[in-house]
């Protein structure tokens, strides 16, 4: 039976785009039938670690839904549930959300729409049920401009030209579908650039209507890993955590319907899994949920956004060196394990565990532990599925695009724990030379511990898990590899959140405006305060191509900066640090960033090479604000 799997996974292998290690000893480096050994090895190790554990595991039912029920669950997921239901009138906010999205997001809102109305109609709920092509069909009227989420290369206008399709002025971020073509023209088609101004979803839509798809799929022997980039963006790249949490949501809410929309046209099921709730333990350390073991870790340390049993594993492994050979792979005891295991639920937070007795190869054990005792995969069970599925795609270029989406919808807690997990595999890997743990290698053992999940106990879910193993393999390996890739968020996505917030702001003032007149009629004093304020800003304010930068923790409080072309975020926090003064305590660099507050966006951290001109023209109503990074 054993070389039966082989075989059946070896086949496989070669449908996978199969990568690298760093290494690039290229004979070495294809998942073959050897390196695949490592992985069987481990789903022994794991086995028999579970037949060690006599308590039952109670195994997570996922849930086969209901026709329709999946889409409504998508819909509402997305931010679009009051399309539908009870709530189907109050859809403004829906409006000035669905009128930013890119033709094959639509697409894909569309498509899911229609499941859930005919559903609907079939089961002949009494809420309103409205037409796909009537919600579509006030963005469609605009003369059929289709917004991708990019904004011009020619964003450095002069004001007028910035006027937008309804006369007002500010940025200009939509594009018609010509231009559309023509930026996708102009971008520097380097395969190995990852372009994150124009929708992943249309790239693919646009790569399937050309020839360029052919060239893309990559030589079949190529068995190294693409060097895979970011072209400098001037406006500043956003990486995760730069955004305020009222930003994140609807990034949240796009990043769902991109990828929605990227499997749509690549032709992969995008299915979210639903967990049966379970009952689970309530504390201590090992198959506690993630949000419950922070939640008693901040109570010990307030603040900590990765558990304390996780650092501290890993903190353990470190200590003795990173250059063991075979860390990771070779397993710890399995009794050891086991009564570590128990000690720990002990004297752990009673702070009376002895850590010096514990053995490098048994805390990487008791760490893999760790992540395969949680009662619901660290990956979700949402999503798991999906990141599976990334192996199916056509080309690498969109398996990372994918996993990029599929990062973002990670739940914090879950996010930030496989951050942490990466880069310590990725510093285990740098000390390949004497530890002979690769990319690949580390791939392929660390892969089972996070995709072959106690939960889907069944046996259908064991015995596919055998035929996609090099892929699970693959996954990992591209999750390692392009970890710092992963973080980022995509411009497009930032400017559908600009967008969305600009077409807010304009009704809340309306709003607003009419509110006012209602107050001012009734207090004359009022008209005149009203007035003056309404005047300061642009008064007193600064002259055009002047920002004025707060620094509320820095000695120097306040400045005015002159905008110039080259000028970006780090040289004007250097300017505000050199003011020193001997009463303010003193900040470092790395503790202090230049923030975008307002106008478009609710709050974004500043990356360093931020050119500052180039973002006050997409943003030109922002403040700017030194401070130190929130936790």
């Amino acid at each position: 039976r054993r070389s039966g799997q082989y075989t059946m996974n070896h086949d496989h292998s070669k449908k996978v785009p199969d990568g690298a290690s760093f290494d690039r000893s290229g004979s070495q480096d294809s998942l073959d039938e050897l390196s695949m050994d490592d992985y069987w090895k481990e789903l022994e190790n794991i086995h028999e670690t579970r037949g060690n554990n006599h308590e039952e595991r109670v195994a997570l039912v996922v849930k086969e839904p209901d026709e329709g029920e999946l889409e409504e669950e998508w819909l509402k997921e997305a931010g679009l549930s009051n399309l539908f239901g009870e709530s189907s009138g109050d859809s403004v906010e829906s409006m000035v959300f669905l009128s930013t999205l890119t033709r094959t997001q639509k697409a894909a809102v569309e498509k899911r729409v229609e499941t859930v109305t005919q559903t609907m109609r079939k089961k002949n709920k009494q809420h309103q049920i409205p037409d796909v092509r009537d919600i579509f069909r006030l963005q469609n009227d605009s003369k059929g401009k289709v917004w991708d989420g990019s904004e011009p290369s020619s964003g450095r206008t002069s004001e007028n030209k910035n006027e937008t399709h309804d006369g007002t002025k500010g940025p200009k971020f939509s594009l018609g579908a010509d231009e559309q073509k023509s930026l996708l023209d102009d971008m520097p088609s380097s395969d190995t650039d990852i372009n994150l101004e124009i929708s992943f979803s249309e790239q693919a839509a646009n790569l399937k209507d050309s020839s360029v798809g052919k060239m893309y799929k990559g030589a079949g022997g190529d068995t190294l890993l693409p060097n895979f980039r970011l072209p400098k963006d001037k406006t500043g790249t956003t990486k995760i955590g730069d955004l305020a949490p009222q930003d994140m949501k609807k990034v949240y809410s796009l990043a769902l319907i991109e990828l929605t929309a990227l499997y749509d046209i690549l032709g992969t099921e995008f299915k979210q899994q639903k967990a049966v709730k379970i009952k689970t333990k309530d504390s201590g350390l090992f198959g506690v949920p993630l949000s419950l073991l922070l939640e008693q870790d901040q109570k010990k340390v307030p603040g900590t956004k990765i558990p304390l049993i996780f650092q501290k594993l890993i903190a353990q492994i470190e200590e003795t060196t990173l250059e063991t050979e075979g860390l990771l792979r070779i397993p710890g005891v399995a009794t050891r394990v086991k009564g570590l295991c128990q000690e720990l639920e002990a004297k752990f937070y009673e702070g009376t565990f002895n850590w010096e007795n514990v053995k490098q190869h048994d805390a990487a054990s008791l760490l893999k532990l760790f992540i395969r005792e949680l009662p619901q995969p660290l990956l979700t069970v949402e999503y798991l599925k999906a990141f599976q599925d990334v192996q199916n795609l056509p080309t690498r270029k969109q398996q990372l695009q994918a996993l990029n989406l599929l990062v973002i919808l990670l739940p914090e807690a879950n996010r930030d724990t496989l951050k942490v997990l990466l880069e310590f595999l990725q510093r285990v890997i740098d000390h390949r030379d004497k530890n002979k743990m690769t990319l690949k290698n580390v791939a392929v053992v660390m892969a089972p511990n996070l995709f072959t999940f106690h939960g889907f106990g069944s046996k259908t879910i064991e015995q596919s898990e055998f035929a996609m193993a090099a892929g699970t393999a693959n996954v990992m390996r591209f999750m390692i590899q392009y970890q710092k890739l992963l973080w980022t968020i995509p411009k497009f996505i930032v400017n559908q959140v600009r967008k969305q917030n600009t077409e807010s702001q304009k009704k809340e003032k309306k709003e607003k405006e009419k509110a006012m007149k209602k107050l001012l009629k009734k207090m004359a004093y009022d008209r005149e305060k009203h007035e003056k304020q309404e005047k300061m800003p642009n008064d007193t304010d600064v002259p055009q191509g002047v920002i004025r930068v707060q620094a509320p923790h820095l000695s120097k409080v306040s400045m005015a900066i002159q905008l110039t072309e080259e000028l970006k975020a780090s040289d004007i926090v250097a300017r505000f640090l050199s003011q020193k003064s001997g009463n303010v305590q003193t900040l470092k660099k790395e503790e202090v960033f230049l923030y975008e507050i307002g106008g478009n966006i609710g709050e974004r951290c500043l990356d360093d090479d931020t050119y500052m001109k180039d973002l006050y023209q997409l943003n030109p109503n922002a403040e700017w604000v030194i401070k130190p990074k929130q936790s």
